[in-house]
Order: C-alpha cells, then structure tokens, then sequence
C-alpha cells in the first residue's frame, strides 16, 4: 500500500515564478538591444564584402581587356559581354562573377557603379544603404567601395 504524505506539496511558490521573471526580464533589457542590432550590422558587413569582390572583379575585367566597363554598361557587363562601345576583345567566358541578374545589396537594390567615380578615383560602387535614399547616418548611410579601398 502507499503511504499519503501530508503537508508536501511539489512545485514553485508564485514568489519564485516572480523572482524568475524578474531576473529575466532585467536580463532581456541589456541583451535584447545588442541583438536587433545584428541584422543591419551584418547587411553594412555584407555590402561592404560584396564590394570588395566586385572591385576584384572589375580589375579582372580590366586586365584582360584594357579599361573598365562603363557607367552606362554597368556592373551586369561582369556577367554577360556588353554589346555597347567600347566593346571588350577579350572578354572573359563565363563572365567575371557567378550571377545571372546585376548584382543586389543587402537591402535588395541595385548596387549604384559609377564610371568615372568621384573624387579622381577610376570607378565606384555605391550602395545607399537601409533607407535607399543618399546620405543618412548610421545604418542609412550610404557605403561606398571608394572609401572602402
């Protein structure tokens, strides 16, 4: 037979559930701000990593064909020959990196590529940032691979 305990009752006190999330709670408000900023840092990350490949690959395609491609042909002249002047001789087959579209930021836009760039630098890459709009601070601002270099 069992023998009935009396006065024993498992389970938490609704004192403990409280202490418990209180703690949790006090946690939550040093951790969660560091956290919802890690999407837009990683997105500044990746424009910046993005630019730093498709300056690689716009000095490739300068080399083998003796200039860049223009502003007008644009940075889908990396993946498919351009049929504007000046038309590159010695195009490299496959193209200059692995797409099938023009390349995107992290935010979905178009990467800006810029032939002269500003400033006496030959070329520019430019993404506008969260807001899609010129300038801004922070998250918005824009990234540019001139500065980048």
């Amino acid at each position: 037979m069992k023998k009935r305990q009396t006065g024993l009752r498992a389970g938490f006190t609704l004192i403990e559930i409280m202490v418990v999330l209180a703690i949790i709670g006090i946690l939550a408000t040093f951790m969660v701000p560091k956290i919802i900023d890690r999407p837009d840092q990683a997105r500044v990350v990746k424009a910046k990593q993005d630019m730093l490949q498709l300056d690689q690959a716009l000095k490739m395609y300068r080399l083998d064909n003796g200039f860049y491609p223009t502003a007008e042909q644009g940075l889908v002249s990396l993946i498919l020959p351009p049929e504007t002047e000046p038309i590159p001789m010695s195009w490299k087959p496959g193209g200059y990196i692995e797409a099938t579209t023009s390349p995107k930021d992290p935010w979905g836009r178009d990467y800006i590529y810029r032939n002269p760039g500003e400033n006496g630098v030959d070329f520019e890459i430019i993404s506008l940032g969260a807001d899609g709009v010129e300038g801004g601070e922070a998250y918005n601002a824009d990234i540019n691979s001139a500065l980048n270099r």
